[in-house]
């Protein structure tokens, strides 16, 4: 192998984030990872993203432990070129005690003498997997070479792991406390719903066996626990810095108009009739599909304001502002959102609305929206006056759909209606600019058929 091993660093996840700590991570040295794998979970002050890797290669050294926060950029860990050897074997768990620092762990020991044999045991072959699915069948406690791979070549997927019930209940932290602390969870009695593990299980059959015990990784800590109201805090200062300097850099223009949506709500009555409740369109899946598609006619609003100078996104990747259900607001990225039906999309938004709120997003997720929606109506609100996420230049309002009297051809009647706001940035665009996207959302709700 030649050259020195990447650097796998502290990522930047949002124009508000000045440092972050690793709350866990899903390999170890030795590990072979593929560009795109899920290697880290992130704990920022609004979530727990899910980091990818940039690189391919194997695992070098972690240069962090789990909860020690540093700066955007701090290398995290070393990953050496894709020629080395990738580790087949698990590494022995250190002694019962206190664990190894990540950069000890991170330390190679030097090989002993291979001992002779008469006659080698075969081992079985390690199933090709990614660090996510080895670390979801670590916590499930699962044996990955006695899973049936159903992906290509045999590969165990994640589907595969989740199928397998665990033949130990118990949540998915009392697991890896248990595994931490080198405590058999077959040794410990739950008293959780049906028997279920929990974590405090775990720590007190630690405590009669004598382990000591160190503080558990950094988790998002469920809304009424202890921790809570400091995660609401830390989110409350990170949307504070955010919007204050929104405000204070970017000169905003605003500008509304109200839609007729009568055509838009028949055409989806009209395809959801036939179809399981489970596959029906909402409404807002049409306003975020219009709003796209205005973003693709009117390139100018889509993307960023750097250096002085606006740069176009490649694609149209919608953030969706959601609210989080201990408090709080994300707007992740629903990506290239003009190249999909309208049914992959709606999947896509569920998918989306639920890790948000679960903690379990992507860093792609929190980094490549082009420009933002919110969608207040379920509030109650009638029209949403946005404030612009940095560096992008343009953000999007949806108020409640209301039924308001409306005249069409010189008649007065009853029609639904939503208005749609536009905040925008006026270093990028000016007013024009910005009502002929609200006329292309107006018309693009006027022809739903053609989202």
């Amino acid at each position: 192998m030649t050259g020195e091993p990447a650097e796998f660093r502290m990522p930047s996840l949002g124009a508000d984030m000045e440092s972050g700590s690793v709350a866990e991570w899903l390999i170890h040295p030795g590990d072979l990872v593929r560009k795109g794998d899920v290697i880290a979970v992130i704990d920022t002050d609004k979530a727990l993203i899910e980091v990818e890797s940039f690189h391919a290669g194997v695992v070098d050294s972690l240069l962090v432990d789990v909860g020690e926060r540093v700066p955007v950029g701090t290398p995290l860990a070393l990953i050496a070129g894709a020629a080395a050897e990738p580790r087949v074997t698990a590494e022995p768990r250190p002694a019962v005690g206190k664990r190894p620092s990540a950069r000890a762990r991170g330390k190679r020991p030097r090989p002993e003498p291979a001992a002779k044999v008469s006659e080698p045991v075969p081992q079985p072959t390690p199933p090709v997997t990614s660090p996510i699915v080895r670390h979801l069948a670590e916590k499930r406690g699962l044996d990955l070479t006695a899973v049936h791979g159903t992906g290509p070549g045999g590969r165990v997927t994640r589907a595969d792991v989740e199928r397998i019930e665990p033949r130990v209940k118990a949540s998915p932290l009392a697991r890896r406390i248990a595994l931490d602390l080198g405590v058999d969870l077959d040794s410990v009695q739950g008293t959780g719903r049906s028997g279920a593990i929990r974590a405090d299980d775990v720590r007190e059959a630690a405590a009669r066996a004598g382990v000591p015990q160190e503080a558990p990784a950094v988790e998002a800590a469920p809304v009424g626990e202890p921790g809570m109201e400091d995660r609401r805090d830390a989110m409350r200062q990170a949307i504070a810095r955010a919007m204050a300097r929104s405000k204070r850099e970017i000169p905003h223009y605003y500008l509304s108009t109200t839609v007729d949506m009568s055509a838009a709500l028949e055409w989806l009555r009209q395809r959801n009739r036939d179809l399981p409740v489970s596959q029906r369109l909402l409404p807002a899946i049409l306003l975020l599909k219009a709003a796209a598609r205005a973003a693709e006619e009117i390139p100018q609003l889509n993307g960023f304001w750097i250096d002085d100078a606006f740069v176009s996104g490649e694609s149209v990747n919608l953030g969706v502002a959601i609210s989080l259900k201990g408090g709080g607001l994300i707007a992740p990225a629903l990506h290239d959102v003009t190249g999909r039906d309208l049914g992959d999309l709606m999947a896509g938004l569920k998918d989306l609305v639920a890790r948000s709120r679960a903690g379990r997003l992507r860093s792609s997720e929190m980094t490549e929206a082009t420009i933002t929606v919110t969608n207040l109506g379920d509030q109650g609100v009638e029209a949403v006056h946005g404030v612009i996420y940095p560096p992008q230049v343009a953000l999007v309002g949806f108020g409640r759909i209301l039924d308001r009297p409306w005249a069409v051809d010189g008649l007065l009647g009853v029609r639904p209606v939503v208005t749609v706001t536009l905040a925008a940035d006026h270093r990028a665009t000016d007013g024009f600019t910005g009502g002929r996207f609200l006329t292309a959302v107006d018309r693009l709700l006027n022809h739903p058929e053609v989202l």
